[in-house]
């Protein structure tokens, strides 16, 4: 599987592994079986973006990008744990969204569809997984979205 060639076709990079905000590993091998990367947020690159609250003054296609900057965060850091050898990935398992949004919104699923889209377009078959979306009051430094992931190791 070559994602940098997929994310390039699509328009995307990888983005800079960024290093944790608070006391936590941002990604970690169990058992040599799986990959638990920890919630990514949408900052790229050490560039901040993404802040706001979904329903208040971000929209929903707006949370929509949010959640594919996360998702190419995710991508970066399971690149990293991998040292680049994606043939070592069996599948994405699992997508954990929040999203940063009003009491009233009740469209999560369509904005942790911005990354569970460019997950699959990027993975394939193996990109498909099972995931929640959620609404939260507050997240991280006030970002519209975090998300987390769960892949298979070969």
């Amino acid at each position: 599987m070559d994602i940098r060639a997929k994310l390039k076709e699509l328009g995307h990079e990888l983005p800079k592994v960024a290093p944790p905000a608070a006391n936590y590993v941002p990604c970690l091998i169990a058992d040599d079986d799986f990959l638990y990367i920890a919630g990514q947020i949408p900052f790229l690159n050490g560039q901040k973006m993404h802040i706001g609250r979904v329903g208040d003054n971000f929209t929903t296609e707006q949370g929509v990008e949010a959640a594919k900057a996360c998702a190419l965060n995710i991508l970066a850091w399971a690149d990293n744990a991998v040292g680049g050898d994606w043939n070592k990935i069996k599948r994405c398992i699992k997508l954990g969204g929040f999203v940063n949004c009003t009491p009233e919104f009740t469209d999560h699923p369509a904005v942790i569809n911005g990354a569970s889209n460019l997950i699959g377009e990027v993975m394939g078959e193996s990109g498909k997984h099972v995931r929640f979306a959620v609404g939260a009051n507050s997240l991280p430094f006030g970002v519209a979205v975090e998300i987390e992931a769960l892949f298979e190791l070969k």
